[in-house]
């Protein structure tokens, strides 16, 4: 049966405003902003972000038929917001909650330093159940969901209404995906039973596409504050092993999840999938090639880029790459290329949605074999395929 979409992405959305940052040489937050000082910026990007945005609008430039979901509040914000998902696909399913402040977050990426955002929940803290629509998520052929940590009802009571959202777009017969962010540890959100909520959805997500700090986190949280410790605070991307990798993965797995990805920044797009026979349970959006895309264990190297703009949505880019090869018919091994290759073209530019580019040119920078940053794998358990330009685990 053929569907009037090919997916719906629901959760997070938020409206961005990112001023640039004039490239001082300072690569150090502290000596940018410091109390009492004026720091003079340039022009401000404004869009929207989060993943209903930037997974939703780099998936619409992809040639993807995108449904979006989502909350906004009845004000400036809120209006801004739905005008520019509108441009970009269908905003049937957003919902206006009366009342409530629309979320926005405030983007401060100086050149050479890792980006801090200043951000509003507003309506995404109200979002539930109740504000799906199955019928039209039966009309999609996949349904993408992101950012539960930022949202406060998709983590309480052990994720129960997360769950439920997830139940709801199985029953309507899509395939499903979701995406996390990092919690605060100091926050509600970073002190909730993330491996019991994890229990409790990963049965009814297909794929499930976080980051490798993020999950690490959430099975680990103990050990992962530890090593954040033994190196003075720092990224973890680079000191997570391969091991740890299979480790964390199998986890995910075990939990019910058909396939896993762990986001990797500069480290690339790691991915691990289950059975064959697992994966023919999907639902409207199944692999073109069942052999293909089971017992996978796989890593694909980022691409170097010369002039770095900002991070801000480059796994919610990667994830869109990924997703619309997946969904267009692609192997696992094109589909990671244009999981690292939406990533390389997100971190050019500023915002999270103005460097993507249309499917063929996507197709053609891949093709042009960019030179990729080394991945830094040391395990007998990985060899890495000189024809597919990956780790095979």
């Amino acid at each position: 049966m053929i569907k009037k979409y090919d997916i719906m992405v629901a959760g997070h959305v938020c409206l961005d405003i990112i001023p640039r940052f004039p490239d001082t040489g300072l690569r150090n937050i502290a000596d940018i902003m410091r109390p009492g000082k004026l720091v003079n910026v340039e022009q401000a990007a404004i869009s929207t972000g989060g993943p209903v945005s930037n997974t939703g609008i780099n998936m619409k430039t992809l040639g993807s038929k995108v449904c979006f979901c989502a909350c906004v509040g009845d004000d400036v914000l809120g209006q801004l917001t739905v005008d520019i998902l509108k441009s970009s696909g269908n905003a049937e399913g957003i919902r206006t909650l009366k009342g409530v402040t629309s979320s926005y977050t405030v983007v401060v990426a100086p050149p050479g330093i890792d980006r801090i955002f200043l951000h509003n929940p507003g309506t995404n803290n109200h979002f539930g159940p109740e504000n799906l629509n199955p019928k039209l998520i039966a009309q999609c052929r996949h349904f993408h969901f992101g950012y539960p940590p930022l949202m406060d009802r998709m983590f309480a009571d052990e994720g129960k209404e997360l769950a439920e959202i997830f139940k709801v777009a199985k029953e309507a017969g899509a395939t499903t995906s979701c995406d996390m962010t990092l919690p605060d540890p100091a926050s509600p959100s970073g002190k909730a039973p993330w491996r019991k909520i994890l229990k409790n959805i990963l049965p009814y997500i297909d794929i499930h596409v976080p980051s490798i700090e993020e999950t690490f986190y959430m099975l680990y949280p103990e050990e992962f504050m530890e090593m954040k410790t033994e190196h003075n605070n720092a990224e973890l991307i680079d000191y997570i092993t391969p091991s740890q990798y299979s480790k964390i993965a199998d986890e995910i797995l075990s939990m019910g999840a058909k396939m896993t990805t762990l986001k990797s920044g500069h480290r690339g797009f790691y991915i691990k999938t289950t059975s064959k026979d697992k994966l023919a349970g999907l639902g409207a959006a199944k692999p073109a090639d069942f052999d293909n895309w089971s017992n996978r264990e796989l890593w694909a190297p980022a691409f170097k880029v010369k002039k770095f703009g900002s991070a801000t949505g480059s796994g919610d880019s990667s994830i869109a790459g990924f997703l619309s090869a997946y969904l267009n018919g692609l192997t696992i091994e094109e589909a990671l290329k244009y999981a690292t290759c939406l990533g390389y073209q997100n971190v050019c530019v500023l915002d999270a949605v103005s460097g993507i580019k249309s499917w063929q040119t996507t197709t053609d920078m891949i093709a042009s074999d960019m030179p990729m940053i080394d991945v830094k794998i040391d395990s007998s358990n990985w060899n890495f395929n000189e024809q597919s330009m990956l780790w095979v685990g």
